[in-house]
């Protein structure tokens, strides 16, 4: 089982909602596809805190995190970062979608069709199941 996820701090979570009114253009072209369940029914939050971390969307019925990814990071220092983060994410349990902002603004449609599967894939792939007899059995 995957460790339990960090609790965020109050100085996280504020920072979270600065992220939030501070959202990017091409974060709020995915929100606006994001939001009120428009994808398969599932809730998404946008800038959601996941110590040390702040995710641009995730949703925790499905532990499916989106991350965009603006010029930044395509330098070698970044580029390793963001391998160090996704890895720390899939070890608590969460999938992690990354895509370029000009994915986002010239491929909009790839983009969610993208989302789109890997979200019924993970709907369609079974829970595991209690071990029969509880614990230890």
């Amino acid at each position: 089982m995957p460790p339990r996820k960090p609790r965020p701090t109050p100085t996280q979570r504020q920072f979270a909602r600065h992220l939030r009114v501070k959202q990017t253009d091409c974060e709020l072209h995915v929100w606006q596809k994001l939001r009120a369940r428009q994808l398969l029914g599932l809730k998404f939050r946008r800038q959601h805190p996941c110590p040390p971390f702040v995710l641009d969307f995730y949703c925790v019925e499905l532990k499916l995190a989106i991350e965009l990814d603006g010029s930044q990071h395509f330098t070698a220092e970044q580029l390793a970062y963001d391998w160090r983060r996704t890895d720390h994410l899939q070890g608590l349990g969460i999938t992690v979608l990354r895509f370029n902002n000009r994915q986002v603004l010239e491929e909009m449609n790839g983009v969610l069709e993208e989302v789109y599967r890997v979200a019924e894939q993970m709907l369609e792939a079974p829970s595991p199941q209690p071990s029969p007899g509880g614990r230890g059995s």
